[in-house]
C-alpha cells in the first residue's frame, strides 16, 4: 500500500514536471508577449544603431516601455529567425503592440535609414551608397534620384559622417543635409588657418581632398600636407596619383572610380585635374575629406620632404630630393 502511495506521488510529481510546468511555461511566455500598455495611444521613435546587436535591441525596447519582457523578446526573434533581418533606422512603435508586432515592424518598418559616407568617396560613389540604401523592397515612398544627386552635389563639401536619412528623400534633400553638416563641422577659423597659408577655402578643401586620397592613416595627412604645400610653393607639379585617377573616371573593366595608373597615364590623360601634366592644384576638389585631412591642409607640417611613396605593405617613405625619392623608389617600389 505504502509503495503505491509513493508510486502515485512520483507520478505525481512528474506530471506536474512533463506536462503541467511546459503548459505554464508557455502561457506565462505568451503572456510576456502582450502588449506593454494595451490600448496606450502613445507613439515612440526607437532608434536602431548600425550593428546594434539583438539583446541591446531587446534592453533598449524594455526601457522605452514598450515590451514587457527582453529574454521573452529576443526568444520570439530567433524563434521567428529574424535577428539578421532587423534593419538600422528608426521606427515609429506604440506599447499598444505585442512583442511580435514589434518584431516584424523591425524588419521592413523603418521611417528614416542609417547611410554611413566614408571619407574620399566622389560624389558619384556617394550616389551609389544612398541608392542602394534606400531602394529597398519595402520602400514605397522612395524618391532618390542618382542623376538629380551628381548634378547637385558639390564635389569635396559632401561632409563624410553617418545619416539618418527618411525613406522618402530626395537628391535634393540629401545634398542640404550633407553639406549643411560641413558647415557645422568646417568653422571660419580652419579657413582663417588656410588663409595664411594663401590659400581660399576652395584651394583649402581641394588640398584636403588630395590628403584624403594619398594617406593611409592620419599621422601621415600633415606631412603629406606640408610635402604638397613645398610642391605648390616651389612651383613644383604635385604629381597625385589621386587626382589622375579622378581624371580617368570610371574603369568599367574593374567596376572602379579609382582605377590603377601607368606611366602612360601620366601624360596621355588630358585634364586639368592632372597634376603630372598641370602644375597648382586641380580646379576642385577630388573627394569628400574628412575633418582631419581638412585640418590638416589648414595646419599643414613644417617639413624639409619633397616627396612621399607607399611601400606594397602601405609604409609610407618621404625624401628631400629626387635623388634620394628614385632611391625609395627602387627599394621599396621596383
Amino acid at each position: 500500500m505504502l509503495a503505491n502511495k509513493k508510486r502515485l506521488v512520483i507520478f505525481a510529481i512528474l506530471f506536474v514536471l512533463l506536462i503541467v510546468t511546459p503548459v505554464i511555461t508557455n502561457i506565462y511566455y505568451k503572456f510576456l508577449l502582450k502588449p506593454a500598455v494595451p490600448n496606450s495611444k502613445d507613439e515612440k521613435i526607437f532608434v536602431i544603431a548600425p550593428r546594434t546587436p539583438v539583446i541591446e535591441i531587446a534592453q533598449d525596447l524594455k526601457q522605452d516601455n514598450l515590451i514587457k519582457n527582453p529574454l521573452a523578446f529576443r526568444f520570439l526573434v530567433s524563434r521567428m529567425g529574424i535577428g539578421k533581418n532587423i534593419q538600422a533606422g528608426d521606427f515609429r512603435l506604440s506599447p499598444s503592440m505585442s512583442s511580435r508586432e514589434i518584431a516584424d515592424e523591425l524588419t521592413h518598418g523603418v521611417i528614416d535609414v542609417w547611410i554611413t559616407f566614408p571619407e574620399g568617396l566622389r560624389i558619384e560613389e556617394q550616389a551609389a551608397s544612398i541608392e542602394k540604401a534606400l531602394n529597398f523592397e519595402s520602400n514605397d515612398l522612395y524618391q532618390f534620384n542618382v542623376v538629380d544627386y551628381i548634378e547637385l552635389a558639390e564635389e569635396g563639401y559632401m561632409f563624410p559622417d553617418t545619416y539618418l536619412i527618411p525613406k522618402d528623400a530626395t537628391a535634393s534633400d540629401i545634398v542640404a543635409l550633407l553639406r549643411n553638416t560641413f558647415d557645422e563641422k568646417v568653422d571660419a577659423e580652419v579657413f582663417a588657418s588656410g588663409r595664411k597659408n594663401g590659400l581660399t577655402e576652395n584651394q583649402l578643401i581641394t588640398l584636403a581632398s588630395l590628403i584624403e586620397r594619398e594617406a593611409n592613416t592620419s599621422d601621415e595627412k600633415p606631412t603629406i600636407a606640408g610635402i604638397l604645400m613645398n610642391r605648390l610653393n616651389s612651383g613644383t607639379a604635385l604629381q597625385v596619383d589621386a587626382t589622375v585617377q579622378y581624371a580617368k573616371g570610371f574603369d568599367e573593366s574593374n567596376k572602379t572610380w579609382w582605377p590603377q595608373i601607368t606611366q602612360l597615364d601620366y601624360q596621355q590623360v588630358r585634364s586639368n585635374y592632372n597634376t603630372y601634366r598641370t602644375a597648382g592644384l586641380p580646379p576642385g576638389p577630388i573627394a569628400s575629406p574628412g575633418f582631419d585631412s581638412i585640418q590638416a591642409a589648414a595646419n599643414p607640417q613644417d617639413t624639409e620632404f619633397f616627396y612621399y611613396l607607399h611601400d606594397s605593405e602601405g609604409n609610407i617613405h618621404y625624401a628631400k630630393t629626387i635623388q634620394e625619392h628614385n632611391l625609395n623608389v627602387q627599394k621599396y617600389i621596383l
